[in-house]
């Protein structure tokens, strides 16, 4: 492949330029794609070349969140741990919207995927109507 070498620096370009050229082939081979994001549902795009580094990685998995969700997630996940070795409790606070009326409010906790949040008053009618279901 490389017959005439005239020094690690060529075969260094060489290298390079070979790498550039799979890259490109494996860049060919997938597409842009959408997904949505499980935390704002919103649809971002996974590109090729992003396609090309999961796969250089071996992550078998797409991604869930988009790049803000996922920057927020890694920040909430800093603060938590700074909390938790500094020792002293935090209150947390996240905005989010109720399942049921479509309210803006606030939970002092990070809601779980996939699982419905409420606002405090849809909360307490739906474990006062469950209460008074189960008497009956």
């Amino acid at each position: 492949m490389f017959l005439e070498a005239n020094g690690p620096r060529e075969l260094n370009m060489a290298q390079t330029e070979a790498a550039q050229a799979l890259e490109t082939i494996l860049e060919s081979e997938y597409q842009d794609r959408p997904i949505r994001c499980v935390d704002c549902n919103e649809n971002f795009i996974w590109t090729a070349g992003e396609q090309v580094f999961f796969h250089d990685k071996g992550l078998k998995n797409e991604p869930k969140r988009c790049k803000p969700c996922k920057q927020a997630k890694n920040e909430r996940l800093a603060a938590i741990a700074a909390a938790q070795s500094s020792g002293v409790r935090q209150r947390i606070e996240v905005s989010v919207q109720c399942a049921q009326c479509g309210q803006q409010t606030t939970v002092p906790f990070y809601p779980s995927q996939g699982r419905p949040v409420y606002c405090r008053s849809c909360f307490l009618a739906g474990r006062n109507g469950s209460a008074e279901a189960a008497q009956m």
